[in-house]
């Protein structure tokens, strides 16, 4: 029978492959995305007209068969998406935050440090559990010890909505300019950089709109990104919000699902839910060729 999920584990510094990945695959079936999504659960498709995954994974050119990197796959909102849609000749990276990106938060903990040297390893028996068939193979990396032999081999690299936290500790560490840098070097030449990120008013000010706060302003986003060598070939308002005017000492978990501020003041969380998801910009990178 057929492995429906081939499963790499990937330790720090070294990704280990199953054989169909190194390999290769035969001929599979391949599903659009329509069909994909069609088949999530219902509560994957409440949240469908907030993040609009269809035009956002088109407007990234996403296909059957690509390799894609996804940075901080977290709960695998995207990540069920891709699976099917990459399809078994497809192969999807996670990538997560290096372990040292947390050692200046007060909230880190030897714990917490041991489960993100862990990540690569228990991710993708995670991914395994979820039990999709016909996916992509899927392997894992920490940010910082991205393995060699991936440079040069994937077609996109996607941040979705997860810049911020890179962002909030670059002054600690440089952690996104890395995470943007490994991102670069495991594209291949054309391969595209996408980016759906919480965006701030360029009119607000940078202090808050350095990472803790879930905002970036498009403009940092795009000096980061070019720094790192990539071109800015497009963008789009697919994920944008005008109700969200998020102000200086906003935090976007304020909004819709989190409504983290107002969890006793129902009146109050009603105005934040009728705002609804954050206001997000979505942007088009290119490794040059």
């Amino acid at each position: 029978m057929k492995q429906i999920l081939r499963v790499a584990a990937v330790t720090i510094g070294a990704l280990v492959m199953s054989n169909s990945f190194a390999d290769g695959h035969g001929h599979h079936a391949k599903s659009d995305i329509d069909t994909v999504l069609a088949a999530q659960s219902d509560e994957h498709k409440a949240r469908y007209s907030a993040r609009n995954p269809k035009e956002t994974l088109e407007f990234f050119e996403v296909k059957a068969g690509d390799t894609v990197m996804e940075a901080n796959p977290g709960g695998g909102w995207y990540t069920k998406i891709l699976l099917p849609l990459l399809g078994e000749d497809g192969k999807l990276i996670g990538a997560s935050y290096s372990p040292e990106t947390f050692a200046s938060s007060a909230n880190t903990t030897p714990e917490s440090t041991a489960r993100r040297v862990a990540w690569p390893t228990t991710w993708p028996n995670t991914v395994a559990e979820w039990g999709i068939e016909h996916g992509a193979s899927v392997s894992a990396a920490n940010f910082g010890s991205i393995p060699e032999e991936v440079n040069g081999t994937v077609d996109k690299v996607l941040f979705f909505r997860a810049m911020h936290g890179f962002a909030r500790f670059e002054d600690k560490g440089g952690f996104l300019t890395s995470a943007l840098e490994d991102s670069f070097n495991a594209l291949k030449p054309g391969g595209i950089l996408g980016v759906v990120q919480h965006a701030a008013r360029e009119d607000r000010s940078d202090e808050w709109a350095s990472g803790d706060s879930g905002y970036l302003k498009q403009s940092y986003v795009v000096a980061m990104a070019t720094k790192a060598g990539f071109e800015l070939v497009d963008s789009s308002d697919i994920n944008a919000n005008e109700l969200d005017q998020a102000k200086d000492g906003d935090i976007v978990w304020r909004l819709s699902p989190s409504l983290s501020t107002t969890k006793d003041d129902p009146e109050a969380a009603a105005k934040m839910a009728a705002i609804g998801e954050s206001n997000r910009m979505t942007l088009k990178f290119k490794k040059p060729v």
